[in-house]
Formats: C-alpha cells, sequence, structure tokens
C-alpha cells in the first residue's frame, strides 16, 4: 500500500509577519527635546519600562520565535515536497528500469534455456557419433586381422563361432549375435554401458587381495581384460578366455594371453587341478541355468585345493540394477539371485561360500526420510517405508560370490 504524500501547507501570511516584527515593541522612544513636557514623558517611560520590560522581552522571544519555526518551517517542508517529489519521479524511472530490465532478463533466460537446449541436443549427437565411430573403429580392426589372416593363408575361412561354442556357453548360440566380424559391435555396447577400461579396472582391483597367492588363473569371460592387467603387473600367471573375438583382440592387443572359445569347453579340456582361481565377473547373467551348474562343475574340477573362485554379477535384488542394467543388454539369459548363486556352489562342493555386495547405490540419490518433529508417529512410520523402498530399489547393484575349493 502506498503511503499518503504529505499534506500541503499553506504559505505564511508575510502582513501578519510584518506588523508583529513592527508591533512587538510597546516601549516608546522618548521624543527628542529639553521641554518640561518631554522630562515629564521621558520619566514616565522609564517607568514603565520597568514594568513592561519582561512582556516586551517576551514579545520579542515570541515574534523571533515565530520567525524563525513558521517561516523556516514553511521553507523547509517545500523543500521537503521537493525532495519527496523528486524521490518519487526517481523510484517511478527506477521501477520502469525494473521492469525493463526484468523484461530483458526474461529474454536472456528463455535464450539460455534454448541454448541449453539445443547443447543437450549436440551432446547426443556427439555421444552417438562417439559409440558409431567406436563400432567403425572395431570393425576395422576386425576386418585388417580377417584380411591378414586370409594372407597368410588364403586356403583357412575365417572361423565360425557356432563350431567352436558348446550350445549353453557364456552367450546362448553366440554365432546368432557374434559373428566374427559384427563382434566389436558388443565392445563398444560395453564402452558405453558398461563403463571405461580405466572405471571396470578399478571396480574388479578389490578382487586382487584373494588371489594374491594364486597363479595360473583363468579368467572367464575376460572382457577387454582389465583383469588380466591388474595380475599381470602383480606378477600372476593368468589368461583370460571369451567368446567375442573381438574382446580377444582387444586383450591380444595389450600382450595379454586371451583365447576365444567357450568356457565349458575350454574347462573340460584342462587337467584336474591345474587352475589356481578362477574369476567371472558380468558372466553368469549369460548362462543357462544347466550350463552354469556344469561350468561350477568343471571349475571344481579343475581348481587346486585351497584355489579361490570368484563369481561377479547383477544383483537382481535391486530393482534400479535390474531395470537398469540388466534388461539393457541384449545378452543376458536370466539374472541370478545371490541366495541361488551361493547355493549352487555350496552344492557343488565350493566351502566358505561369501556374498560380497558391491557397487552400493549413491545415498544422495536415495529416497530422504523426513526429520522427526512434531509428525512423531507419523515420521517414523513413514522412515520405515521409505527404508524398505529404499533396501528394493537402491540397495548394491552388483554382488560377487567368493569360495574356496576345499
Amino acid at each position: 500500500m502506498a503511503e499518503p504524500k504529505p499534506s500541503a501547507i499553506p504559505p505564511p501570511d508575510r502582513h501578519q509577519l510584518e506588523r508583529l516584527n513592527s508591533l512587538y515593541q510597546i516601549i516608546d522612544r522618548a521624543p527628542a527635546g529639553g521641554g518640561l513636557k518631554a522630562r515629564l514623558a521621558s520619566g514616565a517611560r522609564r517607568l514603565l519600562a520597568r514594568v513592561l520590560s519582561r512582556q516586551q522581552e517576551f514579545n520579542a522571544a515570541l515574534v523571533d520565535h515565530i520567525n524563525r519555526n513558521i517561516v523556516l518551517g514553511y521553507e523547509a517542508h517545500h523543500a521537503s515536497v521537493n525532495t519527496i517529489q523528486w524521490v518519487e519521479a526517481v523510484a517511478d524511472r527506477c521501477a520502469g528500469a525494473k521492469d525493463e530490465i526484468e523484461r530483458h532478463l526474461e529474454a536472456l533466460l528463455a535464450r539460455e534455456r534454448r541454448n541449453d537446449t539445443a547443447v543437450a541436443a549436440l551432446a547426443a549427437q556427439h555421444e552417438e557419433l562417439r559409440a558409431a565411430l567406436a563400432v567403425v573403429q572395431q570393425s576395422a580392426h576386425g576386418l585388417r586381422r580377417a584380411v591378414e589372416e586370409l594372407q597368410a593363408n588364403p586356403k583357412s575361412q575365417i572361423p565360425n563361432p557356432k563350431s567352436q561354442t558348446d550350445p549353453g556357453s557364456r552367450i546362448p548360440d553366440p554365432g546368432s549375435q557374434f559373428d566374427t566380424l559384427d563382434s566389436h559391435k558388443y565392445v563398444g555396447f560395453e564402452d558405453q554401458f558398461r563403463g571405461s577400461p580405466e572405471e571396470i579396472r578399478k571396480r574388479v582391483e578389490e578382487y586382487l587381495p584373494i588371489f594374491a597367492k594364486a597363479n595360473d588363473v583363468l579368467d572367464v569371460g575376460c572382457g577387454r581384460g582389465e583383469f588380466l592387467e591388474l595380475l599381470r603387473k602383480r606378477g600372476i600367471r593368468a589368461r583370460g578366455i571369451d567368446v567375442n573375438p573381438a574382446m580377444v583382440e582387444v586383450c591380444r592387443g595389450k600382450g595379454l594371453e586371451a583365447e576365444t572359445g567357450d568356457a565349458l569347453t575350454c574347462l573340460r579340456g584342462l587337467p584336474d587341478g591345474s587352475l589356481g582361481g578362477l574369476f567371472a565377473a558380468q558372466v553368469v547373467e549369460h548362462l543357462e541355468p544347466r550350463y552354469l551348474t556344469r561350468l561350477l562343475d568343471a571349475a571344481f574340477d579343475k581348481l587346486r585345493p585351497g584355489a579361490p573362485i570368484v563369481l561377479e554379477t547383477i544383483n537382481p535384488a535391486c530393482w534400479f540394477a535390474f531395470f537398469e542394467s540388466y534388461i539393457r543388454d541384449l545378452t543376458h539369459v536370466r539374472p541370478v539371485h545371490p541366495d541361488t548363486l551361493k547355493y549352487l556352489m555350496i552344492a557343488t562342493g565350493f566351502q566358505h561360500v561369501d556374498i560380497r555386495y558391491r557397487a552400493p547405490y549413491p545415498e544422495s540419490e536415495k529416497l530422504q526420510p523426513i526429520a522427526a518433529g512434531s509428525l512423531g508417529d507419523l515420521a517414523e512410520t513413514l522412515n520405515a517405508n521409505v527404508e524398505k523402498i529404499n533396501r528394493l530399489l537402491f540397495t548394491y547393484l552388483d554382488y560377487a560370490a567368493v569360495a574356496i575349493k576345499a
């Protein structure tokens, strides 16, 4: 609500002020002259002056007060009114400028939103181009390798993964999904969705202490060879196997020992007790149940007593992991619950089976409880429900079953 303007004060009456300034003296001066009449009048004035001097002082003070406050007050008020009017004019101009600035700011914000949308679209296109370029590079690499093999042995043929793979391999019927010349697509898929080699290397590094005293480790589904690299740096002999020839080529390009083939066929071809450890990250979700049980049996036979086995997979007990990670990959066959995998390993003969949960969902992204205050029991009930939902939706994204062959 606008403040009321100060009321107008009428200007002082100059005529009345002049009269007051001329009439405040009540004792006149004695007339000039030296006659008897003059002397009597002078004596009378002196007597009156003694009586009326206080009254004349009062009149003088009152007139002076009127002159100072009424006239000066009016002038000050007039100046104040002028100042207020000036301030109001400035305020009006400022309000107009503020409105103009706000309109300009809104236009800038709208432009910024359009720019953000355009940048996001460009970023999405860049990501698509990056993924497409990675696929082209992998394809070119595969073609180059195939041409080199044909030049070295003109009578040879590009191997058909169907003839190398057991019917229950890591990727069921891999020939329909990973032909030699298009397996590079899955390399690009892992680069984009599973994580960069640096990220995967950091994630699997925590398993190194389990294999600290091991040798002759087999990495089943070795992928791009992140874990093989870590083992090599620590002087641990290891080799990998993967059904994807493009993945194997990536490993060989790093100087790692890896081969294309089916894990179960590979294990069955090894002497019993020849392995000092077995590692498989993000593999068991690619396997049919019957194949998984056969793989566990073969691993148990080929591992030495005391050798560790680590099977890492997506945690289907976490709804976020299931819907965000598991169903994204078309090569996944079925999720494996941690209780199920633990039971299968125990039933196979492995001991000290331990389920270790990994990759916790960020706390900041979970549903947040409310502070208990005046809400009392309502807050407690709501927070309990939040915890239940968080356990279902936002628990650990992965888990690893770790065991020892007795």
